[in-house]
């Protein structure tokens, strides 16, 4: 009896490791798929999901997902790239010149199955790049040289921001902006720009001397013409009568003075007195 009740012990002892052995099974091959089709999207990005090497349309935001275990998900950024170019450029006039120019740039997430499936994960240097510089020298052909010295630099930077537009807009690139960094002409027409802005300061510094010398001299013109027309009407305005009146009244003040004094009455040719201090 006691070796059938250890027989019987051990079967079902079997049974049982055997049942956990494959609920354990069961359990990894669960975790194993449930890991399979679980897939994360990092921030910045979307994925496009493709099944048996083709695209099912499917694009999906960054987060976690449950896909079909057999799907493949590539994924592709969707933040802004800046793209730098040091190009050498002919001007219209054909001079040649060095600009430095970024792009700021990038994909619509809406359109990153397309772009995918038509271009590729490599979209930047078959087609950012070649437009890029396309529309550079495009730009700078149709300007002087002299215009990337000036004002008309952001300019030229906004046709070259329209025509990326145009060109990668339909394709699923989205342009932000164009900045124009630096822009390198040949030196005698650097020196021949600056000699030029150099007399045009000087010219306008000069223009505001005239202009000042001949407001003082209108200035002074105005003044000497006032004071003419004052002694005009105080000269018209004094008489032989009114002169003696006055010297009448000064004589009668220096009288009643205290201090001692000679007046001599009937001094001169007009008969005022002369006054002598003793």
């Amino acid at each position: 009896m006691s070796q059938e009740f250890d027989a019987d012990r051990r079967s079902r002892l079997a049974k049982s490791v055997g049942r956990s052995a494959a609920v354990a099974l069961g359990l990894f091959c669960l975790m194993l798929v449930g890991c399979m089709s679980m897939t994360r999207i990092p921030t910045g990005n979307v994925g496009v999901v493709a099944l048996f090497g083709r695209l099912t349309g499917q694009v999906l935001p960054n987060g976690l997902h449950f896909i079909n275990p057999l799907a493949d998900v590539n994924k592709l950024s969707i933040q802004t790239t800046e793209l730098k170019e040091s190009a050498t450029v002919p001007s219209s006039e054909g001079l040649t010149m060095t600009l430095e120019v970024s792009l700021l740039y990038h994909l619509n997430p809406a359109q990153a199955a397309d772009v995918y499936r038509l271009i590729g994960d490599g979209y930047q240097a078959k087609i950012v790049e070649p437009n890029f510089r396309s529309s550079i020298r495009e730009a700078t052909a149709s300007h002087p040289a002299e215009a990337l010295y000036s004002s008309e630099r952001e300019k030229v930077g906004l046709e070259i921001e329209e025509s990326l537009k145009d060109a990668l807009g339909p394709r699923g690139i989205l342009v932000e902006k164009v900045l124009m960094r630096d822009v390198e002409l040949p030196r005698s027409l650097s020196e021949s720009i600056q000699l030029k802005q150099q007399a045009q300061q000087e010219a306008l510094t000069m223009s505001f001397r005239l202009q000042k010398e001949t407001q003082e001299a209108q200035r002074k013109r105005i003044e000497a013409q006032g004071i003419k027309d004052f002694q005009t009407i105080v000269s018209q305005g004094i008489s032989p009568e009114l002169l003696q009146w006055k010297g009448i009244e000064a004589t009668e003040k220096l009288a009643s003075s205290p201090n001692s004094k000679i007046v001599v009455i009937g001094g001169g040719k007009t008969g005022l007195p002369l006054i002598l201090n003793q």
